[in-house]
């Protein structure tokens, strides 16, 4: 009896075993169907995002080439002006655009403007009034007791890069409209007159710090090394190319980094920046002030509440789930806030 006794308690369990596995499989399978709709609704909402990116891509792809053709012709027979500002309204575009666009998109998108930005870099120098042509005078001595004339101060020089360098990405082949060239070891600067929606370039300078107060239409630096930069709003792009050991403190609708290694930049940028073939690049956010920045900042057209200075594309880095190496941000606390 006694070893009777557990079969029969077992057996008087077994109703009840079955009736809780018989509520228990049916949850485990509500469980499992919900578990399937959730993945056909997931994918079904992916399958839709997919065709609203594809025709929002089609639709900037379309209004982008009638924009630049717009500009194209502008360039050929004027107005130069008009072709600004179309041109001003084809970086917006494409800067808006950017969040649905493939990084193949962006880049060629990118590349278009620059060019044209050279184009019209080119075409503002080709309808300069060129200089008449004139032998510089020798000085002559003061006469006895005749006070000297104070010198003129001198003017930013607008040197062409040297031989052998060929013009970067969106420069034109001529010398640059503004700009300095050259310098070493030197406090260099240009104020609102001398940059009011001019294009302007740096090439060559070593450990200069440079400051450009007033609103640029563009901004090229080139091969400079151990410099510091400071730039007011650049209503179009900067361009910094070949660089090393550098500071730039900058505020643009785009930026574009090649070849460049040991930079910091603080910026404020409209749209995301680009990197390519550089190492050791880092950014932090616009800090840089002077009196008068906030009417350059509306002469540029740049949105100030607008900033990816954090948003970096790395066309060297196809790894979409590990951050490239070749950037980072700036710590918090190491941030410069104070530039006197």
């Amino acid at each position: 009896e006694e070893l009777r006794a557990p079969a029969a308690f077992m057996a008087s369990l077994q109703p009840e075993v079955a009736a809780a596995a018989a509520v228990v499989l049916p949850e485990r399978l509500q469980r499992r169907e919900a578990e399937r709709q959730q993945g056909v609704e997931r994918q079904r909402q992916k399958k839709e995002a997919q065709v609203v990116k594809e025709e929002q891509s089609e639709f900037f792809a379309a209004a982008f080439g009638r924009e630049r053709e717009a500009v194209e012709a502008l360039l050929a027979t004027g107005p130069l002006e008009e072709a600004a500002v179309r041109l001003q309204g084809l970086q917006k575009l494409l800067t808006e655009s950017v969040r649905f666009l493939a990084p193949y998109e962006v880049r060629q998108g990118q590349e278009a403007v620059s060019r044209l930005q050279g184009d019209l870099a080119a075409r503002r120098q080709q309808l300069q009034p060129k200089k008449k042509f004139a032998f510089r005078t020798l000085k002559k001595e003061a006469a006895p007791g005749s006070e000297p004339r104070p010198e003129e101060p001198a003017q930013p020089a607008a040197v062409p890069p040297a031989p052998g360098h060929g013009p970067a990405e969106g420069e034109s082949s001529g010398p640059p409209l503004c700009g300095f060239s050259g310098a070493e070891d030197e406090e260099l600067e240009l104020g609102t007159a001398e940059l009011q929606q001019r294009d302007v370039v740096l090439s060559e300078l070593r450990s200069c710090r440079v400051r450009l107060r007033g609103n640029a239409n563009t901004l090229r630096v080139r091969d400079c090394r151990g410099c510091t930069v400071f730039c007011g709003p650049v209503s179009t792009s900067v361009l910094v190319d070949g660089c090393s050991d550098c500071l730039l403190v900058l505020a643009c609708q785009q930026l574009r980094t090649h070849r460049t290694r040991n930079s910091r930049f603080y910026v404020q940028v409209t749209s995301r920046a680009v990197i390519e073939d550089c190492t050791k690049v880092s950014f932090a956010p616009y800090t840089w002030s002077y009196p008068g920045i906030e009417g350059d900042f509306e002469s540029s057209g740049l949105d100030r509440n607008r900033n990816n200075w954090n948003l970096v594309d790395d066309f060297d880095w196809l790894a979409t789930d590990k951050p490239s190496p070749n950037w980072s941000l700036i710590p918090e606390q190491e941030r410069i806030t104070c530039w006197d």
